[in-house]
């Protein structure tokens, strides 16, 4: 298994860490001012469900578990579990939730999404990198905000609440960068 340095760990990463296979949900990287930057990631074991919250350094090294990624169509979520459909076979499998995490909103029904299998069992989630999403609420453009590069916060149809600038307003369609879960572009 591969390698790879604090620093490239992403969300939907799956590590071989401390003996078990995790997906990484979230990461944060940070630079402090003294001292050298690190990745705090958080991460879910993927048989028990157990979480983890684990600093690396930049320079750490750790096991990156290669998958393999099929396209599969998300129909439904029941119980905390979502149904995907291979558009091949028509075979239909579960997989927790949890996995995806704060990109679990973006999942749309119809969907096609990346599942990631260790073996024959699915691991993880890889949504598509930007996704479109409608504006609910946000505040109204005000003329002259635009000179300085600013953010406003608005909320999206998904109910995910994030930073657009000042020139998008209510019930406009955006695209939503889905690891950084942040504003792209108008749709």
């Amino acid at each position: 298994m591969p390698k790879i340095n604090g620093n490239e760990i992403r969300p939907g990463s799956i590590l071989d860490y401390d003996g078990g296979l995790w997906a990484v949900v979230k990461v944060n990287h940070v630079k402090p001012g003294k001292g050298g930057a690190f990745a705090q990631a958080e991460m879910k074991n993927i048989r028990d469900g157990r979480k983890l919250n684990e600093r690396f350094r930049s320079e750490d090294k750790v096991e990156e578990v290669r998958l393999e990624n099929r396209d599969q169509q998300f129909l439904y979520e029941t119980d905390g579990r979502l149904v995907f459909m291979d558009p091949d076979s028509f075979e239909q499998i579960e997989i927790d939730a949890e996995l995806l995490g704060e990109r679990r909103p973006f999942l749309q029904d119809g969907m096609t999404a990346t599942v990631q299998f260790y073996g024959e069992e699915a691991l993880s989630v890889a949504l598509p990198q930007k996704v479109t999403c409608r504006v609910v609420e946000t505040e109204p453009v005000l003329n002259g905000q635009t000179a300085a590069k600013s953010f406003k916060p608005a909320i999206l149809d998904n109910g995910v609440r994030i930073m657009v600038p000042p020139f998008i307003g209510t019930d406009e369609e955006i695209i939503v960068h889905t690891e950084f879960l942040e504003y792209s572009s108008r749709a």
